[in-house]
């Protein structure tokens, strides 16, 4: 198959033929039809996540979707031809969180892209598929599926289950991004007033189409003393989409007594990544700090019926679509924060028939 390959931490992805993945017992083999180029890949090509990633050379991409091409002898939900959406966080089904509805903290949690080869591919492997993978509805395209596939998930989890974010309270996402204009779009159909906050313009007008009633440039204004005059007090929920110093201090600074933050960006690893917290406004104003990480396998039926009637739509952050050899210039874009919404591959291989998708068909 052909892929995109990591084999030296900031180079140039490698674009070559590799081997296929190889099919285990309760697995299955998805031919991809989507795969969208996440953050968190650029946080594992700048060598960051060293550790976590598997040795080098190794395949990033972990937000996927596609079609079925061959099953294991023990997967029983599953069949050639199915249409799926594949979770970044996999568990193996087996232990008390994911027996719990809590899949996303496995105590065995494998994540494609990141601890086994993902996306970035022609075809790739799904572990313990019966727990694992979820049937894409016929009414949510390709490229959808992908633009959740990470950080859309990711921001529901973290709005819907972590922040509890009710009809008409205030709620400041810190950073446009792809998490962040997810959040944006997710709390303001459950009825939330969103505030984004980043340090682009541009970003900020973006954020604005997919439902921000406020945006603030905290390179001109002071986010938490804006916020609180906006609120009237402060927002009931912030939330850090980016993981770094500023956002995440920011994001707790600007709540109202009993706000809740929800961070959901993640820092380095290590000593880099230990960010320093307000305590006394967190004790003395009972402030709730929370992390939230991925999306359980439990949470996506009821978001894919939200998007499959419309009532959320991915496809609106999708800005554009590459293939294989594009993945190097998104790199650029995220190293250099000049990219806008989110970028899907669609293009896998040379002699390979793709579903053709478009931005405006998945939003049709």
């Amino acid at each position: 198959m052909k892929a995109a390959v990591l084999e030296k931490f900031k180079a140039p992805l490698v674009v070559k033929h590799v081997p296929d993945p190889e099919l285990t017992a309760d697995g299955v083999i998805v031919k991809l039809m989507a795969c969208g180029v996440c953050r968190s890949d650029w946080h594992g090509w700048m060598g960051e996540w060293k550790g976590f990633i598997a040795p080098l050379p190794h395949i990033l991409g972990h937000e996927m979707s596609g079609v079925v091409e061959e099953v294991g002898k023990n997967v029983h939900n599953f069949k050639k031809g199915d249409r799926v959406i594949i979770p970044f966080t996999l568990g193996d089904g087996t232990c008390p969180h994911c027996l719990s509805g809590h899949s996303n903290v496995c105590d065995h949690q494998v994540m494609p892209g990141f601890t086994y080869n993902g996306g970035f591919a022609e075809y790739t492997h799904v572990p313990n598929a019966d727990s694992n993978l979820m049937h894409l509805p016929g009414g949510v395209a390709f490229i959808e599926a992908s633009a959740m596939g990470c950080r859309f998930m990711t921001a529901f989890h973290g709005v819907v289950s972590q922040g509890k974010v009710a009809p008409g309270e205030w709620v400041a996402v810190f950073g446009a991004g792809g998490v962040g204009l997810s959040a944006t779009q997710i709390a303001t159909a459950i009825g939330a007033n969103v505030i984004a906050v980043d340090i682009s313009d541009d970003k900020l007008e973006f954020a604005k189409k997919v439902g921000a009633v406020e945006v603030i440039n905290s390179k001109k204004e002071n986010a938490p003393e804006a916020i609180r005059e906006i609120t009237k007090g402060g927002a009931q929920v912030g939330i850090d989409a980016l993981g770094i110093q500023e956002t995440m201090l920011n994001s707790v600074l600007c709540l109202n007594k009993r706000g809740r933050h929800v961070q959901i960006g993640m820092t380095q690893f290590g000593d880099k990544g230990n960010l320093k917290l307000p305590i006394n406004d967190i004790v003395s104003r009972e402030l709730q700090f929370n992390g939230s990480f991925g999306m359980p396998i439990t949470e996506f039926p009821g978001m894919l019926q939200m998007v499959e009637k419309k009532r959320l739509q991915p496809g609106k952050l999708v800005t554009g679509t590459i293939d294989l050899d594009g993945i190097d210039d998104a790199f650029h874009d995220m190293t250099t924060f000049s990219g806008l919404g989110v970028t899907v591959i669609t293009q896998f291989g040379d002699d390979t028939v793709r579903e053709k998708v478009t931005s405006s068909e998945a939003n049709r």
